[in-house]
């Protein structure tokens, strides 16, 4: 029976960790980023596949995304990019390793392994060279090393930064500051106490942009399922989100589709309602500015996207009730769709409801 589905392509997933170990030296380490569920997919199950190939390290947000790896068998180290105070002592007890990126959750971290007489736990030090989103400027990341150098609880197994712009080109002259900078900071750290953690910087683009910032560990997420602007040509979607047409309906010429009379047919139209709205992901962005692909072709949207459903043309399509639809795929991407819509595929992917079946392929 057809319904709506979001397939998760293995083989693609495979392809793209192929595609972009390719680009890196043989001696460097690959971390994959598996939060949001696998960008939207089967967190579990892209772990699963990813482990077997042989990756060296996971990344999460936050602890209880590590959790679920964990007890889904995963043995893989791995990173929680966010770690919050709350969930410090289940991120000792499953064994993640946290991102030390503020004084206060790096001081708590502290006390709680000292408390509980931990030595030598692993972490990685967040260090912020541009992007000020999260981590240690220079000035703060030598206090930071001063706790960790006066605490025997703390081993570094990373050091690592987020770069800004490595898609942008234009930007170059930025990034590099940023390379720079990490180059001096982590340098410094390594120095201070006498260690000699991973370092790591890259992200997908970074790794085709920028190859002097691969250091010994490179990050990939968007990259692996499929997305990276313009190097989507070697990467291959994973994601297929497919659905049916619920009902036809024959409107008539100053008929109204949807709420708020957002569309008025200015003839006869054959509008297909599909079984799928916000509630799913699908954004109100998408109202009458997008499409699916219905028998090879391309279908309007129509009117505002509701909670469950939304409306398409269906005038010039040799369609049935219960045919299959395609929001996106390999050849009609995300990131198509994405920008249709003014987005990214980022948003687009991880905003898939837990609502939608995923089946798994490949």
């Amino acid at each position: 029976m057809k319904k709506t589905v979001l397939e998760i392509d293995l083989k693609a997933l495979e392809h793209n960790f192929n595609i972009i170990s390719s680009k890196l030296n043989s001696k460097t380490k690959f971390m994959a980023i598996v939060k949001a569920n696998g960008y939207g997919s089967n967190g579990t199950e892209v772990a699963k596949r990813l482990a077997a190939m042989g990756v060296d390290y996971f990344a999460v947000a936050f602890a209880l995304e590590g959790i679920a790896l964990r007890k889904s068998g995963i043995k893989t180290p791995i990173l929680v990019l966010l770690p919050q105070v709350e969930s410090i002592k289940e991120i000792v007890k499953y064994d993640l390793e946290p991102s030390l990126y503020s004084f206060y959750f790096l001081e708590n971290f502290i006390d709680h392994l000292s408390s509980n007489e931990i030595r030598n736990y692993p972490c990685h030090l967040k260090i912020n060279t541009g992007l000020n989103r999260v981590g240690f400027n220079e000035k703060e990341a030598k206090r930071a090393v001063n706790k960790i150098k006066n605490s025997d609880s703390i081993q570094l197994a990373g050091v690592y930064s987020h770069l800004a712009a490595t898609d942008d080109l234009h930007q170059s002259k930025f990034t590099l500051s940023q390379i720079n900078l990490f180059k001096k900071i982590s340098s410094d750290v390594k120095s201070k106490l006498s260690c000699n953690p991973i370092l790591h910087m890259s992200n997908t683009s970074a790794i085709y942009n920028y190859p002097e910032c691969e250091f010994d560990m490179v990050r990939s997420g968007i990259g692996l399922y499929g997305y990276n602007n313009e190097l989507n040509k070697e990467l291959r979607p994973v994601h297929t989100l497919r659905s049916i047409i619920a009902q036809i309906i024959n409107a008539k010429m100053g008929d109204s589709i949807g709420y708020n009379r957002a569309f008025i047919c200015e003839e006869k139209t054959k509008v297909g309602v599909i079984p799928l709205g916000h509630a799913d992901g699908i954004s109100r962005l998408f109202s009458s500015n997008a499409y699916i692909i219905v028998n090879g072709k391309k279908a309007k949207v129509l009117g505002n996207i509701c909670m469950d459903v939304f409306m398409v043309n269906l005038n010039g399509i040799d369609v049935h009730e219960g045919h299959e639809v395609v929001i996106f795929d390999r050849n009609n991407n995300a990131e198509d769709y994405a920008k249709s819509v003014g987005t990214i595929s980022y948003e687009i992917l991880t905003n898939l409801s837990e609502r939608i079946e995923r089946k798994i392929i490949g």
